[in-house]
């Protein structure tokens, strides 16, 4: 009988999943020292690894949030924030231990959940909220040792600004990027984190700095009878080919906190105009086959 999984999965906020080897390691918003990892081989258990980035090894003593590990010149590299700050912390394992020989922030202006995206031609770029009039989503290159932020010609990309987005407060947040039929999709988190709105949105455009046009189907992961506060999402790509997404929900209906690890399968679906449609297929609470 094939194994499945059923979200939710872990306790846990804005969830990134890294594929390595033949294992996906699981990153998220759950401790008040660091970041603790997961791993797993099909998403149906997961092993608890401890902490892989601890206070003191790295720059920020609170606020630990929004972990992304990305695999570069054979060493992990994990951008993170701490104390409304973003920093880059390195290993030489996806379960860490993360450090910093120099604690220093990318940017000493406030930053929040920072996003790796390297493009076909190899350069790095990191999309990343400033804290301007409400959350807005900007993009910069990083140098190659991914150590110094383009801060000099970073681009703003989206705010707040539909229905949909400013139930709760002008928040656009969590980026995350995927390329797909030479084309980048930009998809984010609108509405402040403790709304039942929290919802997953997405803009197409034809460079990885923009300009991006908002998709007139959005949002694309939104509350339904199963969860609500879906968001702060990454996607991951499966062994089997698979786009799977992994978000987190509220505790329940009624309930804010913890937040919880969910993940739902992903696909683009051929449009008439010849621009893709973004599909998640959640949020769902029935088991799945495993990935």
């Amino acid at each position: 009988m094939s194994r499945t999984f059923c979200n939710p999965m872990l306790e846990g906020a804005d969830p990134f999943v890294l594929r390595h080897g033949d294992k996906y390691y699981l990153y998220a918003t759950n401790a008040e020292d660091g970041f603790r990892v997961y791993s797993s081989a099909d998403f149906s258990a997961w092993e608890d690894c401890g902490l892989c980035l601890r206070a003191g090894d790295a720059i920020g003593k609170k606020w630990f949030w929004a972990p992304e590990v990305m695999e570069h010149d054979g060493k992990f590299y994990m951008v993170y924030t701490a104390e409304e700050h973003l920093a880059i912390a390195v290993s030489e394992s996806p379960t860490g231990p993360f450090v910093q020989t120099q604690k220093k922030w990318l940017s000493e202006e406030r930053a929040i959940d920072g996003h790796f995206f390297c493009d076909d031609d190899g350069t790095v770029y990191l999309y990343y909220v400033r804290l301007r009039d409400g959350n807005e989503i900007y993009v910069a290159e990083l140098d190659r040792d991914l150590e110094r932020l383009d801060e000099a010609h970073e681009t703003f990309l989206i705010r707040a600004e539909a229905e949909w987005e400013c139930r709760d407060c002008r928040v656009t947040e969590g980026p995350f990027v995927l390329k797909h039929g030479g084309k980048y999709y930009l998809t984010y988190s609108a509405n402040h984190t403790r709304s039942p709105d929290y919802a997953v949105g997405c803009a197409v455009s034809r460079s990885p700095r923009g300009p991006f046009a908002k998709a007139a189907y959005n949002p694309v992961l939104h509350r339904n009878e199963v969860a609500n506060g879906v968001g702060h999402h990454s996607f991951v790509r499966s062994s089997k080919g698979e786009l799977i997404c992994i978000y987190h929900r509220h505790f329940d209906l009624h309930t804010f906190r913890p937040r919880l690890v969910c993940a739902d399968r992903a696909e683009f679906v051929p449009c008439a105009n010849g621009v893709d449609v973004l599909v998640i297929h959640g949020p769902t609470a029935a088991p799945q086959r495993t990935v």
